[in-house]
């Protein structure tokens, strides 16, 4: 057995017995040295933490832009290698369930830990340990936490985190514009769940979503600029902007469609628009209320069926100085499910030509839903199925947004265990 095996030979808890505090400390030294450090020598600093514990072969995945791979991230210290599927590999079981999954060799087990940023799938975290006890993974998904946060803080200063989820694939210009307004694309709390996702991932311009959780309201919106290219990107960074203004500002929905039109009106001429879905939800109560400005009404899942398409009276598009829009209101119940998108979605064509349509749409949810866990595995596995039977096409924008109500009330979590 080579030096660096022997010493890494049962390491993890070797050095775990050293002290009660050692997992506690290594944690709280990796912090420290991260404030600082450069996002170029995070990915050395993570390896040479993860050696201290006997761990080796350190890999740190990123999810790609598409949601269909996970690639690795390159840095001095880190094992390479080619990007992996992330519905046929173990790095994709483990971000996918969100929990790590232990991979059992010969004489060595490989672990691989979902970077998780809250719910957000970042990653996955590889590394080989000798053996792995119970109490290890403790510690194991407390590193993998540290990590995750690590890269989610310094991705905001640095291009190489981006870069390595493009894959090497150009992102048009009002793509990255798009993808720098986005908030994070899924959530999970006690009470609610949202998960979203666009396409053509590298050339999306017009459509954009945004979601906030403001005590026990949770805001939504969905939009769909006119046109392509940076024409679009422009009315939709508008749009969106005036949204969150308004929003902040603690308006009712109608008059929120009515700033978000404003704003439009003083940018851009008349011929110029979005439509919208502008929602919010209780979170403990389950009441939904919406606005539609001229877009798709959204449908309501329950028990993996669409029970309902969420008509409601219309106004025109943001931005033609419509009416002031009427409020509409349904009562959720718990675990029901709302899917918003635009509609790129139906009315692409099918590989025979034919246009893609609503109820194309209803029966491949309800084929999906099923064999999906949870609002993120359900939206992407919908939107690669979706994409297949469009031969891989997607000529206009496409986006989906789901939400699930579970319900009831998060207090306890401020409570802490005694």
């Amino acid at each position: 057995m080579d030096e660096g095996r022997r010493s890494g030979r049962n390491g993890l808890r070797a050095r775990a017995d050293l002290s009660e505090g050692f997992g506690e400390r290594l944690l709280g030294q990796l912090l420290d040295r991260a404030h600082q450090m450069p996002p170029h020598l995070i990915a050395p600093l993570v390896a040479e933490e993860i050696a201290r514990i006997g761990g080796r072969d350190t890999s740190i995945y990123l999810r790609d832009h598409e949601q269909r791979l996970l690639v690795p991230f390159e840095g001095r210290g880190l094992t390479g290698g080619e990007p992996v599927a992330i519905d046929d590999s173990q790095q994709g079981d483990a971000l996918l369930t969100m929990r790590p999954v232990q991979e059992h060799r010969s004489d060595e087990v490989r672990m691989h830990l979902p970077l998780l940023d809250g719910t957000e799938e970042v990653g996955v975290l590889s590394l080989t340990l000798d053996t792995v006890e119970e109490n290890d993974l403790r510690l194991l998904r407390r590193l993998a936490g540290l990590v995750a946060d690590m890269i989610v803080t310094k991705d905001s200063y640095t291009d190489d985190f981006f870069l390595t989820r493009c894959r090497g694939e150009p992102m048009s210009v009002a793509a990255e514009i798009q993808y720098k307004l986005l908030p994070p694309l899924s959530m999970t709390t006690p009470q609610v769940s949202v998960a979203g996702l666009l396409e053509p991932t590298y050339k999306v311009a017009g459509d954009s979503l945004d979601y906030v959780l403001n005590k026990d309201v949770l805001h939504v919106a969905v939009i769909d600029a006119m046109g392509h290219g940076l024409n679009a990107a422009a009315l939709s960074t508008v749009a969106m902007g005036a949204y969150r203004h308004a929003r902040r500002s603690d308006v009712e929905l109608a008059d929120l469609y009515r700033s978000m039109d404003t704003a439009m009106d003083e940018v851009f001429g008349p011929e110029d628009f979005v439509t919208g879905q502008m929602m919010r939800l209780n979170v403990t109560t389950g009441q939904l209320q919406w606005v539609n400005a001229g877009h798709p009404a959204p449908m309501l899942l329950r028990g993996h069926r669409v029970v309902q398409r969420l008509e409601s009276p219309t106004t025109l598009p943001v931005g033609f100085g419509g009416a002031t829009p009427t409020v509409s209101t349904v009562q959720l119940r718990r675990h029901d499910r709302v899917l918003a998108f635009t509609d790129g979605l139906v009315e692409e064509h099918k590989i025979s030509g034919e246009q893609f349509g609503e109820q194309r749409l209803i029966d491949t949810v309800e084929y999906v839903s099923p064999l999906t866990d949870g609002v993120n595995h359900l939206v992407r596995r919908l939107s690669l199925d979706l994409k297949r039977q469009r031969g891989d096409v997607t000529s206009d924008d496409a986006t989906l947004l789901v939400i699930e109500w579970t319900g009831g009330t998060a207090d306890h979590l401020a409570t802490p265990d005694l």
